[in-house]
């Protein structure tokens, strides 16, 4: 008898109507100062998916407005595949860009804000969550687009990579400016088609993860997820330096691992230090690991890294203040899932990268957290804010906004929003401030 997948059972289940529901019940307070909107993606499939990272994107958001969550909508992002069908790869092995399941992140960067999967275009959508097109920087973006792009606090530039090429080059390295024209286009030398997740951003450079997780074409033409781990690949990491985007890049090998999501990274011209959620391996057989802290050091000087665990709990959808990505961010929070060997709930997790202390905010028995996205409550970067979170409540079969002040990050949410359908567990998403 053939087993249902797990992203058809619970709160993996995908929801089947689109609604729009205003002035949402609040429980706590709002603060007046988060006016804006909080998006966040997610696979929502339609109907068969070969994995869960195939199903359409579905973008559920609030719009928060001086004290009062005025709506809640849910979209699936409308590319060209969810209205007409079609195949990424044609059969001479080119892409079709615009097939999208635009399901794994949103962003907003000069003006616009835009809906990414890393197999393809960027499809542009607005804050009422509709569905304007594909995107490709005016036609100079001629590769996919990296789910997990870097905006530079300092100059404003948007730094992303694509890849899924089935031939060399199978990685290239865009960069656009603050007002969103494509300025850098060029290929970054790996030996294989490896799944090449997310990368890290510092103040002078751009490192890349080459690991090994590699296409496989025999599970493509099966319909499944095209990944596998392969052991004779290794793992290295490149390092760019951004003044320099078309010049060399130095390669230096790690253990083999693979990471999904990079907290951040920082430079002080002779050091890298990056913090990531690192898996010891991942499809590789029947046995699963999990994510948790660690930090490299690439020493510049002497060639070396040293490879740091900061943490035994489980956990992903790493976040900072962005306003710091690339700079000394002294915080960081991650999603933490619940470990019933130690006694530990489901929780969000602030990280003092300096000190090494923690603090968290559990959840009870039955919410499960997604990704936090900090928003600040200053200027001032690095300091306090709020954590902006759905949460699924099992008992209810329901969904909420948990709102979580990082100053008393143990306590009570400052405010709990009430929504009106289920948010089905998803990737990633931001807060878009007004104005």
């Amino acid at each position: 008898m053939m087993q249902t997948p797990f992203y058809l059972h619970d709160n993996y289940l995908p929801v089947h109507d689109e609604l729009t529901a205003y002035d949402l019940p609040v429980t706590g307070v709002i603060p007046p100062e988060l006016t804006g909107w909080y998006l966040r993606n997610g696979p929502n499939p339609r109907g068969a998916s070969g994995h869960w990272f195939s199903g359409e994107g579905m973008i559920h958001g609030v719009r928060l407005e001086q004290g009062r969550a005025a709506w809640y909508r849910n979209r699936w992002v409308r590319t060209k595949s969810f209205i007409e069908g079609g195949e990424l790869y044609r059969p001479d092995g080119s892409r079709d860009l615009t097939v999208s399941h635009a399901n794994t992140h949103v962003i907003s960067h000069a003006g616009r804000t835009l809906a990414l999967v890393e197999s393809s275009l960027p499809y542009e959508i607005d804050r009422d969550l509709r569905t304007l097109g594909p995107y490709d920087f005016g036609g100079r973006l001629v590769d996919s687009m990296t789910a997990h792009p870097k905006i530079c606090p300092t100059t404003g530039e948007l730094h992303f990579f694509g890849y899924g090429s089935l031939t060399a080059p199978y990685v290239n390295y865009h960069r656009a400016d603050r007002s969103g024209v494509l300025t850098v286009n060029r290929p970054i030398d790996v030996p294989g088609h490896t799944m090449m997740h997310d990368f890290q951003l510092t103040a002078n450079f751009v490192v890349f993860m080459d690991l090994p997780v590699v296409f496989d074409r025999s599970l493509a033409t099966e319909g499944a997820m095209p990944f596998r781990w392969d052991d004779s690949y290794g793992a290295r990491l490149g390092v760019l330096r951004r003044d320099d985007p078309y010049g060399a890049v130095r390669w230096f090998s790690i253990d083999p691992c693979y990471v999904f999501h990079a907290l951040n990274a920082s430079d002080d011209g002779d050091r890298i230090v990056s913090h990531v959620l690192r898996y010891p391996h991942l499809w590789r057989g029947t046995d699963e690991s999990v994510a948790t802290l660690w930090r490299w050091t690439i020493d510049l000087s002497t060639g070396s890294v040293i490879e740091e665990q900061c943490d035994d709990r489980p956990g992903e959808f790493p976040r900072i203040d962005d306003r710091l990505a690339g700079l000394d961010a002294r915080f960081g929070h991650i999603t933490a899932a619940a470990d019933r060997d130690n006694g530990r709930p489901s929780a969000i997790v602030r990280y003092d990268l300096h000190s090494a202390a923690t603090q968290a905010h559990p959840f009870a028995p039955g919410r499960t957290p997604g990704e936090a996205v900090f928003v600040p409550a200053s200027d001032q970067p690095g300091g306090d804010g709020w954590l902006l979170t759905y949460v699924y409540d099992a008992a209810g079969n329901s969904s909420d906004l948990s709102i979580l002040d990082t100053a008393d990050l143990a306590g009570k949410p400052v405010a709990t929003v009430q929504l009106p359908a289920r948010v089905p567990y998803g990737f990633h998403g931001n807060w878009i401030p007004e104005g």
